[in-house]
């Protein structure tokens, strides 16, 4: 799947707002506030549970890695996921 396909798929997801469990959040993160090394996706299974996270990594900008937005395509798939949230912008990595 090309990386602008996935990105609109992601962002239409997002766009439901919430919905439910089970909910995934995205968050990237970087050294600046332009370039996204490190994304981590958070699976809620129920209110009130403890998130699971898997944190994904690159060498360049996280957002345009077609591996990494294609398989977080696939994690919100699989997850059978009722709301997708995502963190505005990039927080920065100490």
């Amino acid at each position: 799947m090309n990386v602008e396909k996935a990105k609109k798929r992601i962002a239409k997801q997002v766009k439901k707002g919430f919905n439910g469990y089970p909910q995934i959040s995205l968050e990237y993160f970087g050294k600046t506030p332009s370039c996204a090394n490190e994304v981590i996706i958070s699976f809620t299974l129920e209110e009130g549970a403890q998130p699971q996270e898997q944190k994904f990594l690159s060498k360049n900008d996280a957002r345009e890695d077609e591996t990494i937005q294609s398989t977080l395509v696939k994690i919100i798939e699989r997850a059978n996921a009722n709301t997708v949230t995502e963190i505005e912008g990039i927080s920065i990595m100490a």
